[in-house]
């Protein structure tokens, strides 16, 4: 009989009583069985932190009023945690990583990195030089399907891409709303940017995961629709791609009409490949000349990552689901997390955010990346 493996121990920051974000990593993290959550500093009222570990069965004295006493705490336990899952906004992300990769704690943190480049800098000294793992929740990269289109354009089956468009359009902040999960995200002190930061982020890492293309340059065109916002809340990018590829990338959160629609275009000069988020099991490629192709998740090549028969629905929490798992077996050393995205995701992800606004506030003029040849 298979000795069946030992789940590992999670602890998290943030995600207590009224968090969104939180509910998610914690799901994923138990669907395939390999993590146990065992301690947290659930929020940073006290009252709400207890509150919050009695609800998910937390034990007393593994709540913690701070990260940096949990950190401390469980470093020094002889079955502390393996890994930390820090879900907070965007602000708090830096400061809980230190502390507990500074405790050799390997952590696993929602994007983007930070809300600043100096909390960015921090957080990349410090993820190299601890022996721990740094891994970032970029969830769309667990799809099936995106891992599919990933291994298609690496093999040649698109041919030499010429042209990539990333979209991630929704509606929820189209005006002035006044909810916790809104209020933070429109504060530039705690978000660090708008809808480039939320979203714009995850559609510039989908680009790049997928194809493998790194930016020779970038420009952007920001704006603010509602009224008094301080963040912007749409954003129109062009990007010069390695190869002689060009991107362009459209990020809104005020397009009336539409929730979740992240979508994937990609164009080579042999094929032509087309994926969305809100239909995630069904992929289209067609090579030049031919009729369309139609790829869908659990059948042919499309069945890495899957755990449902083909024809169920498999997407959000299951592509969380698929990163708790590949770090499991990263922290486990059974497996070198290849596919997982980690600190230099974090740093791209970054200097996108800070090229967009440096593009937009001089007017939409190029900006170079620092490593284009």
């Amino acid at each position: 009989m298979t000795k069946p493996e030992k789940r590992l121990k999670l602890g998290m920051v943030g995600g207590g009583q009224g968090a969104f974000i939180g509910g998610v990593h914690r799901i994923a993290a138990r669907i395939d069985g390999k993590w146990d959550l065992v301690a947290g500093a659930l929020s940073s009222d006290a009252s709400r932190a207890a509150a919050s570990a009695a609800e998910l069965g937390i034990a007393g004295e593994r709540s913690y009023t701070s990260f940096e006493e949990m950190a401390r705490a469980e470093a020094a336990r002889a079955d502390g945690i393996d890994a930390v899952a820090i879900v907070t906004p965007n602000h708090l992300h830096a400061a809980p990583a230190i502390a507990f990769l500074n405790t050799g704690i390997h952590v696993i943190c929602d994007k983007p990195l930070a809300a600043t480049q100096a909390q960015a800098e921090a957080l990349s000294q410090a993820a190299r030089a601890s022996d721990a793992h740094f891994i970032l929740t970029h969830n769309y990269t667990g799809y099936p399907l995106v891992r599919l289109a990933r291994r298609m354009v690496a093999r040649g089956d698109l041919g030499t891409l010429r042209v990539v468009q990333v979209e991630y359009a929704q509606d929820w902040l189209a005006e002035d709303t006044q909810t916790k999960q809104a209020d933070w995200r429109t504060d530039p002190t705690r978000a660090g940017a708008g809808s480039i930061g939320d979203i714009g982020t995850h559609a510039y890492n989908l680009m790049s995961f997928v194809t493998g293309l790194k930016p020779q340059a970038l420009l952007a065109e920001l704006h603010s629709f509602v009224a008094g916002r301080a963040v912007d809340d749409n954003a129109h990018i062009l990007l010069r791609l390695q190869g002689g590829a060009r991107g362009n990338i459209w990020a809104s959160q005020v397009a009336i009409g539409n929730e979740n629609g992240l979508r994937l275009r990609l164009y080579g000069d042999k094929g032509g490949l087309e994926w969305a988020q809100e239909d995630p099991n069904r992929m289209w490629f067609t090579r030049f000349g031919d009729a369309p192709q139609l790829l869908t998740r659990g059948a042919g090549e499309a069945t890495e990552a899957t755990r449902v028969p083909p024809g169920h629905p498999e997407g959000y929490l299951e592509g969380f689901a698929t990163l708790y798992g590949d770090a499991a077996e990263l922290i486990s050393g059974r497996d070198t997390g290849a596919l997982l995205p980690g600190l230099q995701d974090g740093l791209d992800g970054m200097w996108f955010i800070a090229a967009c606004l440096e593009s937009s506030r001089a007017g939409g003029r190029w900006v170079v990346h620092p490593e284009a040849s």
